[in-house]
């Protein structure tokens, strides 16, 4: 069974990016018939926050990506614990005592020889009295797991294709710190193992990382965590730039709340996000098992991924072109039904604009000034008025016939004094949901002046 996971540190709200990788490994489950899990990364006992755990629950289930369980890596710290001791059994992690200030003055002195700022191991170098005396002056050392440089590391990326690292290339990756805190590293390895995930899909940030995970997974397996062998299908995709073509800034800030505030449907995030980045054309898709079923790893490029606000708001009032009033009834004026939404629907871009659109039925309107000759138009309106399945095209017609008026002089008076506008939904259908007494009263009204 495909299982995917999606594991955000709760040290702050979603944004663009965490959302749209948490969409394609849901879609990546859901497409397989497997299971899509979320997993709360809050080892970071100082950073993480309870109200942001809350928040990503949240913001998620307002998208309609509905995990299928929950893991909190603070309840699994015995795991990581279990872990550490069978790998420091094995010689595949060892202490280190360097400062953070004595680690970037070697990294300094590396790059300035043209060298590459990998970390040169000194720790393995001091002697047993050495770590001893560090020991008895109360030092505290960090751990870092011990990569084997005659382990070559390759493997299959689901976007990028083929992949390979040379493990001399690569610093021995930073564990646990000198308070035993975890670092991300090994304990997502870990649960990777021991939740069964098979596909691990994330951004192109992460492909170092994954070089050095795969040596930890092989090295665990022989610890005896998990099936022999076992390893996940690892995706790296593109990430989001702004339309301007560079990494934004505002896309830290660009979460669910933001898009709320701006009126944003889920279902148009999601058709955006569901294809950014891919072959596929980005089109105003509400149905969700169609995205689903079009979803394929191998359409995704290796290009960065253009997110653009504007297309977002274009995808957005299509979205809400397609909405039934069942879907957005809780979020109407009072007393807007059916029909109204339908009346009103077509000239919207985001649902909260119906409220401006439906005070041209209920009122008041404010018509403009007329002259002399389109108030006695306008007085003749309301005499020919009369009510029936199609009382506008009844009044146009009739009023065309005895006043030869036509075209905008025949419809723009009329639209005025009905709703006090130039422009707006259709007449045919507004008309109708003003009601036969309003509307005489509002021609005759515009009529006197």
């Amino acid at each position: 069974m495909t299982v995917t996971r999606f594991a955000p540190s709760p040290t702050g709200r979603l944004h663009v990016g965490n959302i749209r990788t948490a969409l394609h490994n849901w879609m990546l489950a859901r497409k397989a018939g497997g299971r899509f899990l979320l997993r709360i990364d809050d080892t970071d006992a100082a950073r993480s926050r309870e109200e942001y755990v809350t928040a990503i629950r949240a913001d998620l289930a307002w998208l309609g990506i509905v995990p299928d369980g929950e893991e909190r890596q603070s309840e699994r710290l015995h795991i990581y614990e279990e872990a550490f001791e069978a790998l420091r059994a094995a010689g595949r992690v060892y202490p280190c005592w360097e400062t953070a200030h004595e680690l970037e003055l070697k990294r300094k002195i590396a790059l300035g020889r043209g060298l590459p700022p990998v970390y040169d191991r000194a720790a393995l170098a001091l002697s047993a009295e050495d770590r001893a005396a560090k020991e008895a002056a109360g030092d505290r050392p960090h751990w870092r797991f011990l990569l084997n440089h005659e382990e070559p590391i390759a493997w299959q990326d689901g976007v990028r294709g083929p992949q390979k690292f040379d493990p001399s290339q690569l610093s021995d990756p930073v564990v646990r710190r000198a308070d035993g805190s975890w670092l991300y590293m090994l304990p997502s390895a870990v649960d990777d193992i021991r939740m069964g995930i098979t596909h691990v899909l994330r951004g192109e940030d992460h492909v170092s990382n994954t070089a050095s995970q795969i040596q930890m997974f092989t090295a665990l397996h022989a610890a005896g965590f998990g099936a022999a062998n076992a390893m996940p299908m690892f995706a790296h995709e593109a990430l989001l730039v702004g339309s301007e073509g560079k990494l934004s800034k505002r896309f830290g800030s660009l979460g669910c709340d933001a898009f709320r505030e701006r009126g944003i449907e889920p279902a148009a995030l999601i058709a955006l996000l569901a294809r950014l980045g891919t072959s596929l054309p980005v089109e105003p898709i509400a149905q969700r098992s169609m995205l689903v079923e079009t979803f394929d790893l191998a359409t995704f490029g290796r290009a960065p991924a253009r997110f653009d606000e504007a297309e977002l708001e274009r995808l957005n009032a299509a979205i809400v072109h397609q909405l039934e009033h069942a879907e957005v009834a809780d979020r109407l004026p009072a007393g807007m039904d059916e029909a109204g939404w339908h009346a009103i629907r077509p000239n919207i871009a985001h649902v909260g604009e119906a409220a401006h659109w439906w005070r041209l039925v209920t009122g008041p309107i404010a018509a403009p000034a007329f002259d002399a000759d389109d108030r006695a138009y306008l007085a003749h309106a309301a005499d020919l008025l009369t009510w029936g399945d199609d009382p506008w095209h009844a009044l146009t017609a009739a009023l065309k016939q005895t006043t030869g008026r036509k075209g905008k002089q025949l419809f723009l008076p009329l639209r005025q004094a009905l709703t006090g506008m130039d422009h707006g939904p259709e007449m045919a259908q507004l008309l109708g949901l003003i009601g036969a007494e309003e509307a005489r009263a509002r021609l005759r009204n515009a009529a006197e002046g």
